[in-house]
């Protein structure tokens, strides 16, 4: 899952991108004004947006009502300072959905993220199951056919997106966009490689087709 965090305190900023990074194996973007951090969430496909309020250049409310009359549907978890009861009410009345106040706790900030994330592909449940493969989002751990699957944080991130879009065809594009940062190097067959490691680990007697490949147009998790 890639985020994008819209932060003018840089240590605090790279604080959060460490951790959703490191214990989440999130793709992380960081930008530190609101006319950059607006620019960046228009051009790239995000799957979260954590957003200050407060920030040089354009505020976090105008970067909120500027995406929403857009139609951008990224959901935003707004990350700030500001705690008074109209502050919150303006942040989710501008198009925020979540708000959390500093100082906060990391592993809160966490849950909030990946919680936001499930609802915005419409799974709630922080057990995703499609066919015989079962993910506990909450302890990143993957169970295919009753067998406990050990994943890599790349092959897990994989299979976890697939299955947020399972039933539906994923381009090799999409999953790069949504796996990798700006700052990581993106090699042709990387995709290639993880599909083909996920296969023989979730069925390595290959009864289940459970992964497809549609020619020229990506990869589908089976429902």
């Amino acid at each position: 899952m890639r985020v994008l965090i819209i932060e003018d305190e840089e240590r605090l900023a790279r604080n959060i991108a460490q951790i959703l990074s490191e214990n989440e194996s999130f793709a992380v973007d960081c930008s530190f004004d609101g006319q950059d951090g607006l620019h960046m969430a228009q051009s790239n496909p995000y799957d979260l947006i954590i957003l200050d309020l407060r920030l040089p250049k354009k505020n976090g409310l105008d970067i909120l009502k500027s995406l929403r009359s857009r139609g951008n549907p990224t959901p935003i978890l707004i990350l700030t300072a500001c705690a008074m009861p109209t502050d919150v009410v303006r942040g989710l009345e501008a198009g925020g959905d979540d708000y959390l106040t500093k100082p906060f706790d990391m592993a809160e900030l966490a849950a909030r993220c990946k919680a936001l994330i499930r609802r915005a592909y419409g799974k709630p449940n922080p057990v995703i199951q499609v066919g015989c493969v079962t993910i506990d989002t909450a302890c990143r751990s993957v169970v295919a056919d009753g067998r406990p699957v050990s994943l890599t944080a790349m092959e897990y991130q994989t299979l976890l997106y697939l299955a947020m879009r399972a039933g539906r065809v994923v381009s090799k594009e999409e999953l790069l966009e949504h796996l990798y940062d700006f700052n990581c190097e993106r090699f042709s067959n990387v995709i290639e490689v993880y599909i083909s490691s996920l296969r023989k680990k979730l069925d390595p007697d290959k009864m289940h087709n459970l992964i497809q490949t549609h020619r020229n147009q990506g990869y589908m998790l089976q429902e």
